[in-house]
Formats: C-alpha cells, sequence, structure tokens
C-alpha cells in the first residue's frame, strides 16, 4: 500500500461511531442471546470494514476506530469484579451526564491493557497505527470518597501509576505510531474547581508517569484535550482556554492534539498555545468539529490550517478533530459516513493549506 508523506503532519484522535449491528450484538451478548464466538466475529468483521474505510480516506496514521472498547474512559476496568456505580457523575451541556464508577476493594490492577487493541488493528493495516488510552487522572475518580479500609489512597495511586505506565509502554513496544493519553477531564477539572488546584493535582499525577519514559520515548506519547464530546455535547467548553494552557504544557509529553474547530474565540488560542507551549512539542489543532453535523470542506480545514500556520511554527503544526466521534461505545448521534467524510475533508484541507504555504 502506498503511504501519503505530508509536509504537515496530520492525525486522528481515536474513536469513531459503531455501526448499528455492532451496537445491537454488543447488547445481545450481555443480555447472553449471543455467544462469544458470534460476538467475536462481529467484532473482527466491523474492525476489518473501519481500517479499510479509514485507509479509504488517505490517512497517513489511523486508529481501530476504538470500535471494541466499551469507552475510551473505562476500558481498562471493563469486567472488572471490584467495581460499584456510586462515583463521579459528570455533567453535559444538554442535560445528559456520565457516571464513573469506584473500586470497592484492592489492589488495583487493569483488566484490559489498551496493546490487546493494537495489535488486533496492525495485523490489519500497514500504515502506522496510534493508540489511545486513558489517562491516570481519569482513573484517579475510581476512589471513592470515604475512602476502603485496608487500602489507602496512596497505596491505590501508585498502583494505578504503574499500571498506566505498563498501558502506554506495552503500546511503545508493540509498535504504536503515537500513544495519546486522553485527558478530556483537564478542561474539567477547572470547572469543577475554578482555584485550578484540581487541574494541577491531575498535571502533577501524569507527570509521575510520564518521567518514568525517555525523552525518546516521550516524543511518541501524547496528550489529547478537549471539552468533552458525547451524544453532540460537551461538559466544559464554557471554560476559558487561556486558564487550562499554561498548565497543559507543563505535561512532559512530545505531542499534544488541541481541540479548536468548535471554539468560541479560535483566532486567539494559538497565540496562548505559542506562548506557553514548550519547544519540543509539536501541536496539532482541531480543524474539524465531530459535534456538528455539518462535513467541513477542504477549503474552510485549508483556512483553519492556514490561520494556525500564521502564528504557530509550521514545523512543528499538525492537524486533527476536535475530539474523538463516539468516545463512548452507545453513542449514535454522528453517522458513520460523516465521521469518515470529515476526516477525509481534514486531510485534504491539510494538503491544500501545506500547498497554499509553499512546503507540499
Amino acid at each position: 500500500m502506498k503511504k501519503n508523506h505530508m509536509p504537515i503532519l496530520t492525525e486522528p484522535i481515536g474513536s469513531l461511531p459503531r455501526p448499528k449491528a455492532l451496537i445491537d450484538g454488543i447488547t445481545a451478548f450481555a443480555a447472553g442471546r449471543l455467544p462469544q464466538s458470534e460476538m467475536n466475529r462481529l467484532y473482527d468483521a466491523v474492525l476489518i470494514d473501519t481500517i479499510k474505510q479509514f485507509e479509504a480516506t488517505g490517512s497517513p496514521v489511523i486508529t481501530d476506530g476504538e470500535q471494541t472498547k466499551p469507552s475510551f474512559a473505562t476500558y481498562p476496568i471493563h469486567g472488572l469484579k471490584m467495581l460499584a456505580s456510586e462515583g463521579v457523575t459528570i455533567p453535559f451541556a444538554d442535560g445528559h451526564t456520565r457516571r464513573l464508577p469506584v473500586i470497592t476493594a484492592g489492589p488495583f490492577h487493569y483488566q484490559t491493557y489498551a496493546d490487546r487493541y493494537l495489535e488486533a488493528a496492525k495485523r490489519r493495516t500497514r500504515l502506522p497505527v496510534k493508540q489511545a488510552v486513558i489517562s491516570a487522572s481519569a482513573l484517579s475518580l475510581l476512589y471513592p470518597q470515604a475512602g476502603i479500609p485496608g487500602y489507602s489512597q496512596e497505596a491505590f495511586i501508585n498502583d494505578l501509576l504503574r499500571e498506566h505506565e505498563i498501558d502506554i509502554r506495552r503500546c511503545l513496544e508493540k509498535g504504536a505510531h503515537v500513544v495519546q493519553t486522553d485527558f478530556t477531564e483537564g478542561r474539567l477539572a477547572l470547572k469543577l474547581d475554578p482555584s485550578g488546584g484540581l487541574l494541577k493535582q491531575f498535571i502533577a499525577l501524569n507527570n509521575r508517569v510520564l518521567v518514568r519514559f525517555s525523552p525518546e520515548e516521550r516524543r511518541r506519547i501524547g496528550v489529547h484535550i478537549c471539552p468533552g464530546g458525547d451524544f453532540d455535547s460537551t461538559h466544559s467548553a464554557d471554560v476559558d482556554y487561556a486558564g487550562l494552557l499554561p498548565h497543559l504544557f507543563q505535561l512532559n509529553a512530545g505531542n499534544f492534539y488541541l481541540q479548536l474547530a468548535n471554539e468560541r474565540d479560535r483566532a486567539r488560542v494559538p497565540r496562548i498555545i505559542k506562548e506557553q507551549a514548550q519547544p519540543y512539542q509539536r501541536l496539532f489543532i482541531g480543524v474539524t468539529d465531530p459535534i456538528d453535523p455539518r462535513v467541513e470542506t477542504a477549503e474552510e480545514v485549508k483556512s483553519r490550517t492556514l490561520e494556525a500556520a500564521a502564528v504557530l511554527p509550521v514545523d512543528r503544526l499538525g492537524t486533527t478533530d476536535d475530539c474523538g466521534f463516539s468516545p463512548f461505545g452507545d453513542d449514535t448521534s454522528t453517522p458513520r459516513e460523516t465521521a469518515f467524510a470529515k476526516i477525509r475533508a481534514r486531510i485534504d484541507g491539510t494538503r491544500l493549506a501545506a500547498q497554499a504555504l509553499g512546503i507540499a
């Protein structure tokens, strides 16, 4: 297969809408109406179709679309026995909520590592495959406020950091193009605690993992930030980027994937990014909006990319989507065809921007 080499890098975030047949199959499997063998065949067929459609967009880097993850946040603990449902509730602007579970006993360990998804995708494509993992800070919310007798929060955090390191390291060792840490709770942290204390705790916690990797390894580790994206709604779009970015770029990662396309004051954000980003950090700016049903044109993507390129160093500039298209497995708000059309527009528009800059 011919690879696409683009002078401005472009990468997806991760998740894609699941086909209805897959969602129905998962429901039937959970209810005991579908055997494991049939569920495995369904997963395999959907994964093959997803990768084939991804390749057809011309994307130089692909993902598995997170088709076999229950959600971007809970895949490590899916099926874990020591869970209760009364965890942190995340409210979205349209009124719906998502609720995290809490653990009920220790020691904490992952049930599933993300390299399982990576290996399955890499067997079916020759293109570079990017792998998303959930952040340590998001999973830190699994510890109940009331505590657990005989299992302190400190012991939990130590177990969590070990498991998160293993999750990233296994993906790097299995040949992930980039391991992207999903940190969508970063912006939410400022909404929950406007003083910035919670955000600083999250940054410090994630850095306790990142410091365990070499500078070369951190060049293949990224951080994704957005105000959430679920059923075409967000949880923290009203939080000012200016309060987040100075803290965000303290994370010792080499790549940052930054929602921008649906930002109210889009032209202002690149100036803040330029002031705060470290010289070694590559900056992927969002040029397509997954929660907008309208498909952007390549010319619109070109314009958004050039707008950012007028401020940010082009040799460190990349493009991406604002968020995953379906971070939670039951989100059917965006048609699958729309997601792939937006990805194609991002790729074509990024190429047009590179040509306009004379670097194609």
